[in-house]
């Protein structure tokens, strides 16, 4: 590139596009059309460093500018905190804190607002008895049990490389307080959010929804180790408690022990004598292993494969100085977990599997050592096992953001997703700054429970926490074509939807499965059957488990290739899916179109007893029954149909459904009005 041309500057970006602009381009818009046929921009700005070359703009600020524009809802604005730095007091807009936001390629989270304009800024600030600009987010409501954040202690030391300590020091402060059920404790992630930055303690009480804030300081000075401790009540400010401990570092354990103490002595709190018993038990006498095993921690927490690597040659460095140390074996097999979904090799499943054991064997009160258990045992799908393990870990620490997420993980790998949401739901609770893949598992649960609304909101707060994440975008494709599936959506925009998220998924991480599976999905309800057909062939090369072949399966029996299908869905049912019986639908889907109705039963009895509320699988089986001439078994399936979609319509459903042949199709419509549809 010749460097004469291209200059680089600091400059505002604005991005914006049309809700909607293909279809409205055919349409004469004015102010007088109805709302679904304005044109409604969305836009992102932000400000930041360009490479201008000619009349083209390029660089991490258009980047920037452009995610953001992709958050913004029809008619709105969203800009990054560079440009709200420089317009927050200045115009008459209010400010709607969304969080701060990571972007592909940018080494820092972008922190990102909504604009709110001046009259519905107004409205909230006469209800809040606040200025209109700027307006801070809702305070998360008190629990019912004494609430309580952990704030990193800081550092005394006068030596950066002693950061580890006091983080550590922080942290097993917090798992002590987690272990007793009758408090409510912020998770350790939503905590170091405040790390180096001064916040008031009443904004650190309503962010994160509790009542006390403990903060404090670590001074670790060769054999020694100062640390002070105070606890506050954030709702009025007052000092509850405080106190300064002077020891060696080998009363370490004794000194979180007596802080813990006197937290629960002042909060009156009442304790059961096993979580008292859990609290105090020492870890390890060898403080040397425990030194490496805070070193561990602090590296694992970077979330990267060379820290990962360097965690796992501290924690083996633990276990070797003290074998008896269970954490540092809890530890370790998470490491092996990590990389189990960076490499193909099962060992390091196995590994992982086996140090959990081991950490068991040597203490059964560590929840990371069940948490990990139940995890692999979902992922070899033994599910009862990984319940099992998972219910124990919560158990052990009610207040571990981490294990109730991963219980929920593993309840909707067992095919419950019921019982995953109020897991999913009480992690982020925990963890109100909760990364985005809590959020991936709640939707995922209000997916498979028929929600779709609210799964579609759920994936959108995963796509605020991380929008470079492959995993939201096809969750949310699905989502917008279930929901239009099951007339669910009146929206004549809803397959757009799913098209520009799917395209987002593809654009991301083309060589994920997910990605193109969601896509051919779309284009097989916007009824382009080769297209379809081309991504369900790309999504089995690359990945061709049972759920993938059972989808391959459905589109050939949708354009009328009956026997491609069936290979398919019997080369499915073989295979089958890490997430229970998900594969038997589209299998059942394919065996009913090519008129294999007794075949199709059981795979749709069984689906159904896992996911009751999938409208699509009850009209299928009542098509199934109603083919059958069951017609009393066909009548109590419509009935289930019109429980989840009262406005269910004949009419509509078959301008909706991708079924290419007009003969089957009509078939399929007799067979349904028969069992009772309209």
């Amino acid at each position: 590139m010749p460097t004469a041309n291209v200059e680089r500057k600091l400059t505002a970006i604005l991005s914006a596009d049309v809700k909607g602009y293909s279809r409205l381009m055919g349409e004469d818009e004015n102010a007088d059309l109805p709302a679904e046929r304005r044109m409604e921009f969305r836009i992102g700005i932000n400000v930041g460093d360009v490479i201008v070359e000619g009349p083209q703009i390029y660089g991490d600020g258009v980047n920037i500018a452009a995610r953001l524009e992709a958050l913004a809802e029809g008619g709105g604005v969203c800009i990054a905190g560079t440009a709200y730095d420089q317009v927050e007091n200045k115009l008459t807009l209010g400010y709607e804190y969304l969080g701060e936001q990571t972007v592909k390629n940018i080494a820092k989270p972008v922190r990102v607002y909504r604009v709110q304009g001046e009259a519905e800024a107004t409205a909230i600030a006469q209800g809040r008895g606040e200025r209109s600009s700027p307006v801070q987010s809702p305070a998360l409501p008190l629990p019912d049990k004494p609430s309580i954040v952990v704030l990193p202690f800081v550092n005394m030391s006068n030596d950066p490389e002693q950061e580890y300590f006091s983080d550590g020091i922080t942290e097993d402060i917090t798992t002590d307080l987690s272990k007793i059920s009758s408090l409510f404790v912020i998770s350790r992630n939503s905590a170091f959010t405040y790390k180096g930055k001064a916040a008031k303690v009443r904004d650190i009480s309503r962010e994160m929804g509790v009542r006390y804030v403990m903060e404090g300081s670590v001074r670790k000075v060769g054999e020694r180790v100062r640390i002070s401790a105070q606890l506050i009540d954030a709702t009025t400010d007052h000092h509850l408690w405080a106190e300064r401990y002077d020891r060696p570092l080998t009363d370490i354990f004794a000194v979180q022990d007596e802080i813990v103490q006197q937290l629960v002595t002042t909060l009156r709190v009442e304790v059961h004598e096993a979580e008292l018993e859990r609290v105090r038990r020492i870890p390890t006498t060898n403080l040397s292993a425990y030194d490496a095993l805070l070193r561990g921690e602090e590296y694992l927490h970077r979330v990267t494969i060379e820290a990962n690597a360097q965690a796992r040659q501290l924690f083996e460095r633990a276990r070797a100085l003290d074998p008896h140390y269970g954490e540092a074996y809890a530890w370790l097999g998470w490491t092996c977990w990590v990389e189990s979904h960076r490499s193909p090799d099962p060992q390091h499943l196995e590994q992982a599997l086996a140090l959990a054991q081991q950490a068991i064997t040597l203490n059964d009160s560590l929840p990371l050592a069940h948490s990990l258990m139940s995890l692999v045992y979902g992922r070899k799908q033994q599910h009862d096992q990984a319940i099992t393990a998972g219910e124990r870990a919560v158990t052990l620490d009610p207040n571990n953001a981490y294990s109730a997420a991963w219980l929920a993980e593993v309840m909707n790998f067992a095919g419950k997703p019921a019982g995953a949401i109020g897991w999913a739901e009480k992690a982020m609770r925990l963890d109100p700054h909760y990364p985005y893949w809590f959020a991936v598992q709640l939707g995922f649960a209000y997916r498979m429970t028929g929600r779709y609304g609210e799964a579609i909101a759920a994936q959108k707060q995963a796509l605020l926490r991380d929008l470079n994440s492959g995993f939201p975008y096809p969750e949310l494709a699905s989502n917008y074509v279930q929901q239009w599936g099951a007339q669910l959506s009146q929206d004549p925009q809803t397959l757009a939807q799913a098209l520009v998220a799917a395209r987002q998924a593809t654009a991301l991480n083309d060589s994920y499965w997910g990605s193109h599976l969601a896509l051919g999905t779309v284009y097989l309800y916007q009824q382009q059957y080769e297209q379809a057909l081309a991504e369900r062939v790309r999504t089995v090369a690359l990945n061709p488990n049972g759920a993938v072949l059972a989808t391959l399966a459905e589109v050939l029996s949708r354009m009328g290739r009956a026997d491609d299908a069936l290979r398919a869905a019997e080369q499915a049912l073989r295979l089958k899916f890490w997430v229970a019986d998900l594969h038997l639908l589209p299998t059942a889907v394919a065996y009913a179109l090519a008129g294999r109705y007794e075949e199709a039963l059981a795979p749709l009895q069984q689906y159904l007893t896992r996911y009751p509320d999938i409208l699509e699988a009850h009209l299928t089986l009542a098509t199934v029954y109603s083919e059958l001439g069951k017609e009393a078994e066909a009548r109590a399936e419509t009935a289930e149909v019109l429980r989840l979609n009262p406005h269910f319509s004949l009419e509509v459903h078959k301008q909706r459904e991708p079924i290419k042949d007009p003969a089957l199709l009509e078939r399929q419509i007799v067979a349904l009005r028969k069992a009772g549809l309209k």
